[in-house]
C-alpha cells in the first residue's frame, strides 16, 4: 500500500473514532438537559427508604461479615467454613454496593440527627402500608439487656441495633467457642441475622424506587432465603436447630 493511500486510512479511521465520541458527548448532554427521551433519574432523599435501606444494610451486612471471619477461626469444618466464607464475600460486595450509591447520591451514610435505624419501614411510603414485622418486634421483646428505642418497633439492645443482629454478648461467646459450639452457635446466630435480612431486604423490594437497588434487594431475599434453607439442615446434623 502506498504511503498516501495509508495516511488517507488512519485518517478516516481517526474520524470515524473522533465523529463518534461526539456523538456520545452529544446524546450523554441531552440525556442530562432532558433532550433525550429518557429523564434523568431523581437521585433519592436522605431520609427515603432508598437511603434508610443502603445506610442500615450496609450495618447489617457489615456483622454478618464479622460473624464470618469468627467462626472461620473457631472450627475446621469445611462445610462451616465454606459457608462463612460465602456469606463475608457476598455481604462484603453488596456492602460496598450500597455504600457506593450512597457516595454517588451524595447523601450521608449515617441517619440524619433524630431519625433511628430501619425509620424508612414505618409507616407508608408511595402508597405502601406499614410492613410487618410483628414476628421480629416479639424476638426483640423477649431479649434482655438494657434497651434504647429503635425504628421500626424495635428495641436496640446490647449493641444489637436492628432485628437479626447478634448483640455484643452473643459476639463475645461466639468469639470464645471452638469446634461443635462455635459452628452451633455460628449456625443460630446467622439464622436470626438472615431472618432480620429477609424482613429489610422485603421491605426495600416494596418500598425502593431506584430499579437496581429494589433488584438487589429481591436477589438478597432470594440468596438468604437459600442460605437459611442449608443452615437449617447443618444445624440437624449437629442434632441443633434456629433458636425459638
Amino acid at each position: 500500500m502506498s504511503t498516501s493511500r495509508t495516511r488517507r486510512t488512519r485518517w478516516v479511521a481517526g474520524s470515524a473514532v473522533a465523529l463518534a465520541l461526539l456523538f456520545a458527548g452529544a446524546a450523554t448532554i441531552a440525556s442530562a438537559r432532558g433532550d433525550g427521551a429518557a429523564p434523568a433519574p431523581r437521585t433519592p432523599s436522605t431520609k427515603s427508604a432508598d437511603a434508610g435501606f443502603a445506610r442500615d444494610m450496609a450495618v447489617h451486612h457489615q456483622q454478618a461479615v464479622e460473624m464470618s471471619f469468627l467462626v472461620r477461626d473457631r472450627t475446621r469444618d469445611e462445610d462451616v467454613r465454606r459457608l462463612a466464607y460465602d456469606i463475608a464475600n457476598t455481604q462484603a460486595n453488596q456492602r460496598g454496593m450500597l455504600l457506593g450509591w450512597l457516595d454517588l447520591w451524595e447523601l450521608p451514610k449515617t441517619a440524619p440527627d433524630g431519625q433511628e435505624p430501619m425509620a424508612w419501614m414505618s409507616g407508608g411510603h408511595d402508597g405502601h402500608g406499614s410492613h410487618d414485622m410483628g414476628g421480629m418486634r416479639e424476638a426483640a421483646g423477649a431479649a434482655d439487656g438494657g434497651t434504647e428505642h429503635g425504628g421500626a418497633g424495635f428495641e436496640a439492645h446490647d449493641g444489637a441495633l436492628m432485628p437479626g443482629m447478634a448483640t455484643r454478648t452473643e459476639l463475645a461467646r461466639l468469639g470464645e467457642a471452638e469446634g461443635k459450639r462455635a459452628e452451633i452457635l455460628f449456625l443460630q446466630l446467622m439464622t436470626d441475622h438472615h431472618e432480620g435480612g429477609v424482613e429489610m431486604a422485603r421491605g426495600c423490594a416494596e418500598r425502593c424506587t431506584v430499579g437496581v437497588e429494589k433488584r438487589l434487594a429481591q436477589g438478597m431475599v432470594e440468596g438468604q432465603r437459600s442460605e437459611l434453607d442449608l443452615m437449617a439442615d447443618m444445624l440437624a446434623a449437629r442434632g441443633a436447630k434456629p433458636r425459638p
